[in-house]
């Protein structure tokens, strides 16, 4: 009897589980949960905030401009400040725009991150898996200069370059970034070679594999995830630089954050508040690109370094 029951109760019930695993689960505002969206919220108006008045501001005309309402939108666009900004503005004597700064940028950063992430990953590989003699206390030394303020170094590398008549040329500031990115790059590809199986190191140096042939076939296309990652890093920082770009850059070859500030401080009677904007935002479009369309690929990378170690 009790056999023939079990079936039948099995049956009634299955459909109320069915139901009840149907419906949409709703989830309950706890105090926690609130308090993170608060501060997620605010965090966010925080940053975009002024993000949103450089926008509003450089698509207005500057009688808008002087109304003072900083907040509103335009009521009438105009995108003659970003055309102005680009190819017009004043960096002092010249009125050539920060279009100047922008290619020198380019010139600066494209060179400065592959030689310092090519570098930084032979390093990584040597000191992970060709265990030379002194290679603990060289990496010790090499990462003492990650922690040494860039104006403790200025004055020692401005002689030294100018020894060698590099000083104020664009093959001088690429050297200059890719030194200070080294320890930084070192250790990032360290700590992920570091995380490899010795055991593949080994096997292909039993099927003929040397140096630079482990390096440039297997370490490499494995890096894929961290040279993103140091791409990201790289880049942003070398496009953001003012001080290294002022000192070692020279006059021909300044980058677009020096020209943003001599565009903002060169005034030739009403100083024009909607083309400032215009050009601090053309400064920061590389950077906000590279965030926004690498940035899955730094979490990606970041994560991978994470699991391996």
């Amino acid at each position: 009897m009790s056999s023939a029951a079990t079936p039948e109760a099995g049956g009634a019930v299955m459909p109320l589980v069915r139901a009840a695993a149907s419906r949409p689960r709703h989830s309950q505002l706890s105090p926690g949960r609130i308090g993170a969206y608060a501060f997620l919220i605010s965090s966010a108006v925080f940053f975009l905030l002024p993000l949103y008045v450089m926008l509003v501001t450089s698509l207005k005309p500057m009688d808008e401009v002087r109304l003072g309402h900083l907040f509103a939108l335009p009521m009438r666009w105009t995108l003659e400040p970003w055309l102005q900004a680009w190819s017009s503005a004043c960096t002092g004597l010249e009125c050539h725009g920060i279009q100047v700064g922008f290619w020198n940028s380019v010139k600066i950063a494209v060179p400065s991150t592959v030689i310092s992430i090519f570098f930084g990953a032979l390093n990584g590989y040597a000191l992970s898996f060709w265990r030379v003699k002194w290679a603990g206390r060289m990496f010790g030394i090499l990462m003492l200069g990650a922690f040494v303020p860039y104006q403790v170094m200025m004055y020692p590398m401005v002689r030294a370059l100018a020894s060698v008549h590099l000083f104020g040329t664009l093959a001088g500031i690429v050297f200059v970034h890719t030194a200070f990115g080294m320890p930084v790059m070192t250790l990032l590809f360290r700590n992920y070679y570091a995380a490899i199986p010795m055991e593949l190191f080994k096997a292909a140096r039993i099927d003929g594999g040397g140096f630079w042939r482990i390096f440039l076939q297997l370490m490499l296309p494995m890096s894929l995830p961290v040279i993103a990652v140091a791409v990201i890093l790289q880049l942003t920082n070398i496009w953001n630089d003012f001080l290294l770009g002022l000192v070692f850059a020279g006059r021909e070859n300044l980058p677009m954050t020096v020209q943003l500030n001599n565009v903002i401080n060169t005034t030739t009677g009403e100083r024009l508040y909607n083309v400032n904007m215009a050009a601090t935002v053309l400064t920061s479009l590389v950077p906000l690109a590279v965030y926004l369309l690498s940035g899955r690929w730094f979490v990606r990378g970041i994560a991978a370094g994470a699991v391996k170690g």
